[in-house]
Parts: C-alpha cells; structure tokens; sequence
C-alpha cells in the first residue's frame, strides 16, 4: 500500500467534503474488492477456530476451565470466555 496526496487524487469538492470529517490525518479506504477475513490467508483463523472447539469438547468432558487454562497457557478468563462462547453463525 503507496502514501497518495488526496489533493492529487479526488475531486475537490469531495476533497473538501471528507476534510469536514478528518485534516491531517492518516485514512484508509478499503478497496471494493472481495474481502479476506482476518487470518484467512495464513491459516490462523482455521488454527484458532480449532483450537476453540477442542477447548469446549474439554470441557463438555469434564475438564475445569483451569485444567484447560493450564494445558493451553492462557488466562482463565481467556479460557471461560472461549468455552461459554456460542456459535456464530
């Protein structure tokens, strides 16, 4: 991703228009393309989304959340959030 002068690319009417909201500012415009969730591409989502369901079988076993906590090296609270967590659809 290239640095662009939006005094250089845009309209100046619509220049003006976005200056109402932001002046001096860093902004990103996402391109209008297919957009890649995050972890996607490198496989981290499908790693984490693993990860969380064999946590919740644990503890469906009987595991604590403590166990789990430990054998996983993340807080408790980390662990309780992921195990009580509903399914999204």
């Amino acid at each position: 991703m290239k640095y662009l002068n939006a005094a250089e690319v845009l309209p100046e009417d619509l220049l003006m228009e976005i200056q109402k909201h932001i002046k001096g500012e860093f902004l990103y415009i996402p391109s209008d393309d297919d957009h890649i969730r995050w972890g996607e591409k490198n496989g981290s989502r499908s790693y984490f989304e693993n990860r969380n369901r064999q946590m919740k079988q644990e503890y469906k076993n009987g595991l604590s959340i403590e166990e789990i906590s430990h054998n996983y090296g993340l807080a408790f609270d980390t662990v309780r959030k992921i195990v009580y967590k509903k399914l999204e659809v």
